[in-house]
């Protein structure tokens, strides 16, 4: 079986309560060939104390022009070295045999662009059903912990879209699904990567900007108008009681 590099990139800024949990759970993975990459957006606590305790064991870079997390993240993609890669938020954990299963799902389906692991959330979330993409956010298990892609397909596909303040990885997606047409797929329900924890930035977003980026992004990749506010209508209904909170 090849042992593929695996570039894992974590974004922090002020992010000293849960890095060095983030930091020990890729440390105790039982594979082995990866690389940690931290990109820095300019903290002002005691984050860089904890990047300065296991230096040896991550590659950390200051993102001095930082201009929000996925510039961060694209920073990181572009200094990657790994012939995959994965994106893990500073609060979020690895789970001890992710990257074992990351490595042998690439070895086994030599034709797959990206896999979708299961994830920890607020339930088990699991699968990857890529007809939904068009009108909900619910065709995969999570961005952060669950998702790995090729560094090929991810040169291909471009970053994440600055344009986007909130869903810049629906967005990439979107672009990687519908137009580019990679292939990919899920592991077993019970190949669980991680654990993503709740109360990042995704719980801060006001619903109603939430399902506004998300009609423009729909929109800005050539879906119907009409289908587009069809169900954001639908949703604004389904979810009045976050309307009017």
């Amino acid at each position: 079986m090849k042992k593929y590099k695996i570039s894992i990139i974590t974004v922090t800024k002020n992010s000293q309560k849960f890095l060095e949990k983030n930091i020990k759970s890729v440390l105790s993975q039982s594979y082995k060939k990866y690389e940690h990459i931290i990109v820095d957006g300019n903290s002002t606590d005691n984050t860089l104390l904890i990047i300065k305790k296991y230096k040896n064991q991550v590659k950390f870079i200051k993102n001095k022009k930082d201009k929000g997390l996925y510039h961060a993240m694209n920073v990181g993609i572009a200094k990657s070295s790994g012939d995959i890669i994965g994106i893990l938020n500073s609060d979020d954990i690895y789970f001890k045999d992710c990257l074992k299963y990351v490595n042998k799902y690439f070895n086994e389906y030599q034709d797959i662009d990206f896999l979708f692991g299961s994830v920890l959330k607020y339930k088990l979330l699991h699968g990857y059903k890529p007809w939904k993409i068009s009108f909900s956010f619910g065709f995969y298990s999570t961005h952060s912990v669950g998702f790995f892609i090729k560094k090929k397909a991810q040169n291909k596909i471009g970053g994440y879209n600055l344009k986007y303040k909130y869903s810049a990885d629906y967005d990439l997606f979107y672009r990687m699904i519908n137009k580019y047409k990679l292939n990919g797929m899920a592991t077993k329900k019970n190949e669980i990567f991680g654990k993503f924890r709740k109360g990042g930035l995704s719980s801060r977003i006001k619903f109603i900007e939430y399902l506004k980026e998300g009609n423009q992004i729909r929109i800005d990749n050539g879906q119907n108008i009409i289908f587009v506010y069809l169900i954001f209508f639908l949703r604004c209904l389904r979810n009045l009681h976050k309307l009017i909170k």
